[in-house]
């Protein structure tokens, strides 16, 4: 989880005491219960974030959040195991259909953007940006086996070994990433080091001068002292990823939005739910700030208002 200063806490805390009437939020400690969330790494240090300081304020309500991925979250979300389900990609149409069968409505709410961030490790000295063509060169199907050494993708780059670290087949940072880069979701080379676990990423990519890898900004963000963010060219020259960068849509494609999906019975039947998608949805940018995410501009913030406002029916 992203690290929550103290000072931060209290400030969001004392801003939430705003006097409404809203059960379990703004001061109001009778709500107790579990919210269960699981879902995207990517989303957990947002929503962990918001639970810690919603805890402030509801010390009774614990909110409990897993990573099993993207795709891994919507299984359990879909068998009605979860409250919540945090996303970094859309729910898929056969996932939405398994959702359906089940019985199980819901609202997707977007709360954060991220820039995907491709890493190398600080000790790295031939990599700075990277086109769209040559991540491409690296992770597409028909490189496995075959494109081994960094000279095979650039002839600046030495003939040393390629050392791959990326997130498992069930994450949606997986799905976008694939989608984005090599033009298939799902479509990628399978002899890298897979884990749904970015601290394994973090960690393996940090301990290689010759290890690439890829997953959210904000791991980024934290681990900054020993990986180095890669610039990515599309086509109109090497831009870094930042919250700049990602919001001027200059940061493309590897800039996406990120969600929670909320159960729609779950926010009806259980207090502690709609408190809590409450307090996210009114203190999201400060939220978006703690766990060092890009918070969403004025328009996306209207739309998660007023996506809020239909849940609450």
């Amino acid at each position: 989880m992203a690290a929550v200063s103290a000072a931060m806490v209290l400030s969001l805390g004392l801003a939430a005491c705003g006097g409404s009437d809203e059960p379990g939020g703004d001061g109001d400690t009778s709500v107790s219960g579990e919210i269960v969330v699981d879902g995207s790494s990517t989303v957990e240090p947002l929503t962990s974030a918001a639970g810690e300081l919603f805890g402030e304020e509801n010390s009774k309500v614990n909110v409990s959040v897993a990573t099993s991925g993207t795709g891994g979250g919507f299984e359990k979300f879909c068998a009605g195991e979860t409250d919540i389900s945090d996303a970094s990609r859309p729910i898929k149409d056969e996932e939405a259909a398994i959702c359906e069968t089940a019985g199980i409505e819901y609202t997707e709410l977007r709360v954060a953007t991220d820039a995907l961030t491709v890493v190398v490790s600080k000790d790295n000295d031939f990599i700075t940006c990277l086109t769209l063509d040559e991540l491409k060169k690296v992770w597409e199907p028909a490189a496995e086996g075959k494109v081994t050494t960094w000279d095979q993708v650039n002839s600046a780059f030495p003939k040393e070994k390629i050392d791959l670290y990326g997130p498992g087949t069930d994450s949606g940072t997986f799905d976008y990433f694939t989608d984005e880069v090599n033009g298939e979701e799902g479509a990628s080379r399978s002899d890298y080091n897979a884990s749904e676990d970015d601290n394994v990423i973090v960690k393996g990519v940090g301990g290689s001068a010759n290890a690439l890898g890829y997953f959210g900004y904000t791991y980024f963000e934290e681990n900054a002292s020993t990986l180095k963010a890669v610039e990515v060219d599309s086509g109109d020259g090497c831009v870094a990823p930042s919250a700049e960068t990602s919001a001027d849509g200059t940061y493309t494609p590897l800039a996406r939005p990120l969600f929670i999906y909320v159960k729609n019975a779950s926010y009806a039947d259980k207090p502690e739910v709609a408190a809590f998608v409450d307090f996210f949805v009114a203190s999201d940018a400060e939220i978006a700030e703690v766990a060092q995410f890009i918070p969403l501009n004025d328009e996306q913030r209207t739309e998660l208002e007023t996506a809020l406002a239909t849940l609450k029916g």
